[in-house]
Parts: C-alpha cells; sequence; structure tokens
C-alpha cells in the first residue's frame, strides 16, 4: 500500500484549548465537557456566524486553524460526521409535525453539507469538498474513502475534517454513549511536506479495528496527537 503522511491535527472541543490540555485529554487526565459552547469564530462577520450550530462552527473553526498554518486552500476537503446537525434536525421534525411547515433558510442550515459548505465560504477554500457519512459509526471505513483519491494518485494532498457536536437531551434514550462534541483537521499527504506530518498507517488503523471492533473518531484523533 502507498506511504501516506498526516499533518499534525487541528482540534477544538468544549474545556480544551491549548496543547498541553489536549496533551492531558489524550493520556486520560482531562475530559471534554459534553456542552453546546462553541468557538466564537470572531474571524467571520457577525451576520454571517449569528444563526450558526455548533457544529458548523467547530468545523469552521478547525478549517480555519489549518488554512492559517499549511496552505490547503487549493487542496479538496473531505468532511466526515456520524450525525451531522443533529440539534436542527429534531427543531425542523419537530416543526413540521406541529405546524406542517419549515423555513428554508432553516432546512438549508440544516443539510449534512452546511458545515463544509459555510466553512468553504468563511475560509475561503476553492477546490471542492466531498461529505461522507460512515455507516454504522465506522470512522476508519470514511478515512479509507477519504484517502482514496491519493492512493489512487487522483490528488496529492486533501484537508480531512472531523465533527460532531452534542446530541441534546431532547433525544433521551437515543443519545450516544459517545458524547462529546469535538472536531478536528488535518492534511493527508501522499508526500512528507515537512516535518510535522508523520506517517499514516491505514494497515495499522486496520488491525486496530479487527482487535477493538470499533475505532472512534477519539481514538484515531488520540493516535496522531
Amino acid at each position: 500500500m502507498k506511504e501516506l503522511f498526516i499533518s499534525n491535527p487541528f482540534c477544538w472541543a468544549p474545556g480544551i484549548s491549548t496543547a498541553e490540555e489536549w496533551a492531558e485529554w489524550k493520556n486520560g487526565t482531562r475530559h471534554i465537557q459534553c456542552t453546546e459552547e462553541s468557538p466564537s469564530i470572531d474571524f467571520t462577520a457577525p451576520v454571517f456566524r449569528r444563526r450558526l450550530s455548533q457544529l458548523t462552527k467547530m468545523t469552521i473553526q478547525v478549517v480555519h486553524d489549518a488554512v492559517q498554518v499549511y496552505d490547503c486552500t487549493n487542496i479538496k476537503q473531505v468532511f466526515v460526521s456520524q450525525r451531522g446537525e443533529i440539534k436542527r434536525e429534531y427543531t425542523i421534525n419537530e416543526k413540521l409535525i406541529t405546524e406542517q411547515e419549515v423555513s428554508p433558510s432553516a432546512f438549508s442550515l440544516s443539510v449534512f453539507n452546511a458545515p463544509i459548505a459555510l466553512a468553504s465560504i468563511a475560509c475561503h477554500l476553492k477546490s471542492g469538498y466531498s461529505v461522507m457519512f460512515p455507516s454504522g459509526n465506522n470512522f476508519s471505513d470514511a478515512l479509507d474513502a477519504a484517502c482514496a483519491p491519493l492512493l489512487c494518485k487522483d490528488e496529492t494532498d486533501i484537508l480531512f475534517i472531523y465533527a460532531d457536536e452534542l446530541v441534546p437531551e431532547c433525544y433521551g434514550a437515543l443519545r450516544p454513549t459517545e458524547n462529546e462534541p469535538l472536531a478536528f483537521a488535518a492534511v493527508i499527504s501522499s508526500q512528507k511536506r515537512n516535518d510535522s506530518f508523520k506517517v499514516l498507517s491505514l494497515h495499522e488503523l486496520h488491525q486496530a479495528q479487527q482487535i477493538a471492533k470499533h475505532i472512534s473518531p477519539s481514538d484515531f484523533l488520540r493516535g496522531i496527537l
């Protein structure tokens, strides 16, 4: 299998902001706060960010941070989420049931590609994006699909983004056990751009999944931090 490389990740989660705190999280001595807190994204216009969800704001923040360090405005993006705009979806479905209508603006912000579409606007990305929902929450399958263009030499770099927001209490017993709001972005490349890039072994990831039966986005992030 062709060797791939991955940059240092850019992460955002409630209650964790510094590199030292992310190191503590990696080691299990600090935890992500399960709140609806979101980044300020004050580099965007107030009218732009006014109605955005936690998911979209987290996505915009980590994409912005990646763009500030790496020249990735002209590489394709792959956005992965296991739940998408789940809070907004509940609100829309509730309104459809009670009022039999929904506003076009609310619907447009609820679609699965809304976070990365808005991030591409906010961060002036120019090369297009793909979005992926990993069936059965199988994160490594989504990563495989994201890396496919690199492995077949259609692309030399991609900006890989994962984000999921807090599932609100209105979902009751349907809320997942792993319910931490988290977003991260990293450049994956077919070549080692600089010393901040490390080898990304898909083979080792598959072996780990066979042992653990399930690789979560948090597991993956701990591995590349």
